[in-house]
């Protein structure tokens, strides 16, 4: 993938100047347009070689556009934070806003590259990272991002020529470091696994641009041109439609049952009983989680159910149990503007624990299937793949040894009225209704629907759905502290 990067490309002075005025009038220019169209962002990525002038381009990239509008962030190795979570947690945190250019110098390729190279990941574990990435990048630009990923390429040769040329000029002495020159050790190993690398991550979607890094002239320009035709041909886009959904429709059962229909709701458990057990589990789930093997791992909880459910009355049960330092619970509600700047999952990435930590989500990254398909928030196609990204991010979770855990609290259409009706006539209970949750009762059937298909697609082995009879609530209660107490016995004892 190298060969056209190694011919010598170069330009001379006289021609850079000549280009260079128009050049940047005219990527101002489409940075402003980016700004007020603003439904998309930018993201761009630099890579390569040391020595092949990633960070002159980063800086000059920065100083030809309005550095106000550009989030540039250059990735180091992770600190104890992002050790802590999944590893693609702090790229999902630097995400750049649409309307808005994100440059990362250095990023997931680093880690998945520079890991194989030193020896600390195997074939199948520089694979793996390599399809988290196609994963991760897919999802970007379904969601509209433009990606532009430059790879600054250098032959081993020139590398060492320019690393010695930047080393003997007092000026430019600082730039070359000792791990340079331990890149420059491991050069072929370097080309090897980065062409693997870009080979399999050079998709129609995001593709890999490759430049000879020689003659800082013939790359600036290269870089300019690619960034202003980039944003240029998308600017002259109508809006990317996803509507278009290449898979069948999702109907219901021939015979009309779904998976909702065999709970029995109707449980029962005294409140004598319920205390009593109450007590037990609160005590066992503070145990599990000031254990010490709990260190290792993080738990995150999801709560969805009907309206009136009684998922609030469960949150409050766990975290009675629970150090209050250690855990945080997060309402989801409609997305923030500064939310739906961002990819969708975004705003939940943000959130996850650390080690030891403990996320509780009051809704969850679950409406997207839910009240977004109901409610024609979310286009056909984007829910749909919703299942399968779902899926992945749950996965990434539980690789990182985060303990998920989801629930859908079920109750009868009948149940809900009373506790509608009861909130209503109760002061300090009125919060709790809204006309909103009047709208979703008339749409009864449609969110058993999405909530049957939501239980098919997404209940998985590592992350199984638990549907809780929630007709009664202090059954309820129990069953989900149990649940939960379970799920942490058995994963600290693996």
């Amino acid at each position: 993938m190298f060969e056209s990067a190694e011919i010598g490309h170069s330009i001379d002075k006289d021609t850079f100047r000549k280009m260079m005025p128009a050049l940047r009038e005219a990527l101002l220019d489409v940075q402003y347009d980016l700004k007020e169209k603003a439904d998309f962002p930018v993201l761009i990525l630099i890579h390569g070689f040391d020595g092949a002038g990633r960070g002159e381009t980063m800086n000059l990239i920065n100083e030809w556009l309005d550095p106000r509008l550009i989030h540039t962030v250059a990735f180091d190795k992770p600190n104890d934070e992002a050790r802590a979570r999944p590893w693609m947690w702090r790229y999902w945190n630097e995400l750049p806003a649409t309307g808005r250019i994100g440059m990362f110098f250095g990023s997931y390729y680093s880690d998945t590259l520079f890991e194989r190279v030193f020896n600390r990941s195997d074939r199948d574990a520089f694979d793996r990272q390599i399809f988290d990435i196609l994963r991760f990048e897919r999802m970007l630009t379904l969601d509209g991002a433009v990606v532009l990923k430059f790879w600054f390429h250098l032959s081993r040769d020139k590398q060492k020529a320019r690393l010695k040329t930047l080393e003997q000029d007092p000026a430019t002495s600082w730039r070359v470091t000792k791990t340079d020159w331990e890149h420059y050790e491991r050069y072929d190993k370097i080309r090897k696994y980065g062409e693997h690398m870009l080979r399999l991550t050079n998709t129609a979607h995001a593709p890999w641009i490759v430049i000879d890094g020689e003659d800082a002239n013939y790359r600036s320009l290269t870089v300019a041109n690619t960034i202003l035709e980039a944003i240029r041909n998308r600017l002259g886009q109508p809006m990317l439609s996803t509507d278009r959904v290449e898979a069948p429709p999702l109907l219901a059962p021939i015979d009309n049952k779904l998976v909702l229909d065999t709970l029995e709701l109707e449980q029962k458990l005294d409140k004598a009983s319920y205390q009593k057990k109450l007590d037990q589990l609160q005590g066992r789930l503070n145990k599990l989680t000031r254990d010490p093997r709990f260190g290792n791992h993080s738990l995150v909880l999801a709560f969805e159910g009907n309206d009136a459910a009684g998922k609030g009355g469960s949150i409050r049960r766990i975290t009675q149990a629970l150090d209050a330092r250690r855990y945080r619970v997060v309402p989801v509600a409609a997305p923030t503007q500064e939310e739906k700047a961002k990819p969708w999952l975004w705003r939940f990435w943000r959130h996850l624990p650390g080690k030891g930590g403990i996320t509780i989500f009051d809704r969850s990254w679950y409406g997207r299937v839910l009240v977004e398909r109901v409610e024609g928030f979310a286009a056909e196609a984007d829910w749909m793949r919703a299942y399968y990204e779902i899926n992945d991010f749950e996965h990434q979770l539980t690789e990182n040894g985060a303990i998920v855990l989801k629930f859908w609290l079920a109750i009868s259409k009948d149940e809900q009225l009373a506790r509608f009706k009861g909130r209503e006539e109760t002061g300090f209970k009125r919060f709790k209704i809204t006309d909103e949750d009047w709208r979703n009762r008339d749409k009864w059937d449609l969110y058993r629907q999405a909530v049957s298909d939501m239980v098919d697609r997404t209940s998985t082995s590592k992350v199984p759905w638990t549907l809780v009879e929630a007709n009664n609530k202090y059954f309820a209660r129990i069953k989900i502290l149990s649940t939960i107490c379970d799920a942490l016995e058995a994963r600290l004892s693996e």
